[in-house]
């Protein structure tokens, strides 16, 4: 059901008309273009066994291991460790109820961490590479919507507005949900309590808002086109920021197509 997946983080719609503002457009990547694959990796700096799992996730980020995917990280700081000895600072209950989300979908009451999820249709212990690669390889094969992006900075640089544009989406009994995340990478945290006390943890992909925009409507001459506005934090440092779009099934909880942008 949508309201599942629907938290909403002030979000707005239409176009934000500022001077001084710029368009970033999604870059060509060539005659065969990469298919996205969203990787979410649930983890918490409360949790011991979390840290191979975020290494793991910026090695695929970095290494990009599987010809013709490119890989894009959505780290969700779960909150359900605060209460033993350490408050992670990316937590947010929105992203352990997300994870609550998908084991009911998935069919599984397991809630741990750290969870993988690809695609949003296969969950998994998130330190385990070959797995990982594997579930990738398969999401890949999936057939994806074809979605392009542009983003213009406000001004002020307290928003951004992301239109997009999609075509060629694979046949689905209900239209899918549209959801904006920002993202920022290159996070480190010297954690001085609880399990991981003395360590210092490094993360990328860090979704430090996740925005839902609406649903597909019926499209004119088989394109759709949505749009949003959001906020952005002068906190988050701009030059590690990424935008990134995507698709998922209300019901099922699969993302059948994704796109990401730097804000910059």
């Amino acid at each position: 059901m949508r309201s599942r997946f629907s938290w909403r983080i002030g979000v707005c719609f239409g176009l934000l008309v500022a001077l001084g503002s710029w368009w970033f457009a999604s870059p060509v990547t060539g005659e065969e273009p990469l298919t996205p694959v969203i990787v979410e990796l649930f983890t918490s700096q409360g949790c011991s066994s979390c840290p191979p799992a975020d290494d793991l996730l910026r090695s695929l980020e970095r290494n990009q291991p599987v010809n013709g995917a490119l890989i894009i990280p959505l780290s969700e700081h779960v909150d359900y460790w605060n209460r033993l000895g350490w408050r992670d600072p990316f937590s947010s209950r929105r992203f352990s109820d997300r994870q609550r989300t998908y084991a009911e979908s998935l069919g599984t009451t397991n809630i741990y961490t750290p969870m993988m999820v690809v695609d949003g249709g296969v969950a998994f212990v998130g330190s385990r590479p070959i797995t990982a690669r594997e579930a990738v390889v398969a999401a890949r094969k999936t057939p994806k919507a074809t979605l392009t992006l542009e983003a213009k900075v406000s001004a002020d640089r307290a928003s951004v507005t992301v239109q997009g544009v999609v075509t060629e989406l694979p046949d689905a009994s209900q239209q899918p949900d549209v959801w904006v995340a920002i993202t920022e990478g290159h996070l480190t945290t010297e954690v001085t309590r609880g399990e991981n006390a003395s360590r210092t943890l490094t993360h990328t992909g860090v979704v430090r808002s996740l925005d839902w925009i609406g649903t597909l409507t019926d499209p004119a001459n088989d394109l759709y086109q949505v749009e949003g506005r959001i906020q952005l934090r002068s906190a988050w440092r701009r030059e590690h920021l990424r935008l990134v779009m995507f698709l998922q099934d209300p019901t099922s909880g699969r993302i059948v197509g994704a796109a990401q942008l730097p804000i910059g």
